[in-house]
């Protein structure tokens, strides 16, 4: 199914919960003077025009990262938001999506490995990164598959985003599938899984067997609204991060009740995190 286009949703609350975290944990792998690698298994299109009509058709980015730079958030927010600047070259307009983040944060030895099953997105990918060939690997692929042949990798450390679009069910039970068989193959790698908050069973289901793995966890949650009363919509999203940096979790949670104000569509709105830590 090739019907998702992540440019009418850049820039929300979701991306805002996701990029958030991400850019944590890559400037913490930055820390040690040690090359690795960053695999992401749906990666977009790298780079989103927020004056498009595209993104105004919905104009999700005015209630997320809109409100968060016209904000005073906390120092914990600025590698986020030097790593949105960055990818903008100065230009409001612009929103960077996943794989630019981590471009953003990578250094000359570490790559950067890029699946995109959507073929238009793959190409503006390609375009995107056309100067970091020898860095950057984008393959038209679906990632849940293409990620096999990337673990474990040769530098032995290594961050795996995996954010499918979940417009089938499906994506529930292989993101699942996805986690088991990799950590098979790379047992210390950093995975960070991100899911919509919804009023159907998979995401809670999906939840409930990413926790049966005993792995250690953090999972943060960002709920911007009351979920509705027709039982329909993204109410707000989850972040499941296994082999977390250790102090990802003090970083976080001292500024989540301010994100979820900050970020609120109305007085339903929170935000917690829980994990384990062995």
């Amino acid at each position: 199914m090739l019907s998702y286009r992540h440019a009418f949703h850049a820039g929300n609350h979701a991306d805002v919960l996701k990029h958030w975290l991400y850019s944590l944990v890559l400037d913490y792998f930055n820390q040690k003077d040690k090359p690795y690698w960053v695999i992401d298994t749906h990666a977009g299109a790298g780079l989103y025009q927020l004056d498009s009509a595209v993104a105004n058709k919905t104009a999700e980015y005015v209630d997320g990262i809109q409100r968060l730079q016209q904000s005073q958030p906390a120092e914990i927010f600025d590698s986020y938001l030097q790593a949105v600047a960055a990818a903008a070259k100065g230009q409001k307009n612009l929103y960077p999506g996943s794989p630019c983040i981590a471009s953003h944060f990578l250094n000359a030895a570490d790559k950067l490995r890029l699946f995109e099953l959507h073929p238009a997105d793959a190409a503006l990918l390609e375009q995107q990164f056309s100067q970091q060939k020898r860095q950057v690997s984008i393959q038209q692929k679906d990632g849940f598959e293409g990620i096999k042949a990337c673990l474990p990798p040769p530098t032995k450390r290594g961050i795996v985003l995996i954010d499918p679009p979940y417009e089938v069910k499906d994506d529930y039970a292989r993101v699942v599938d996805c986690i088991k068989d990799s950590l098979k193959r790379f047992a210390t790698g950093t995975y960070l899984i991100w899911y919509p908050r919804l009023q159907r069973p998979e995401p809670q289901q999906m939840i409930d067997k990413l926790r049966s793995l005993n792995t250690d966890y953090l999972h943060v949650t960002l709920d911007v609204q009351q979920p509705s009363a027709d039982g329909f919509g993204m109410y707000g999203s989850g972040m499941w991060v296994i082999n977390p940096p250790w102090t990802l979790r003090q970083s976080v949670e001292p500024h989540l009740s301010w994100l979820a104000n900050t970020l609120a569509q109305d007085a339903g709105a929170q935000a917690a995190c829980e994990g384990q830590q062995r």
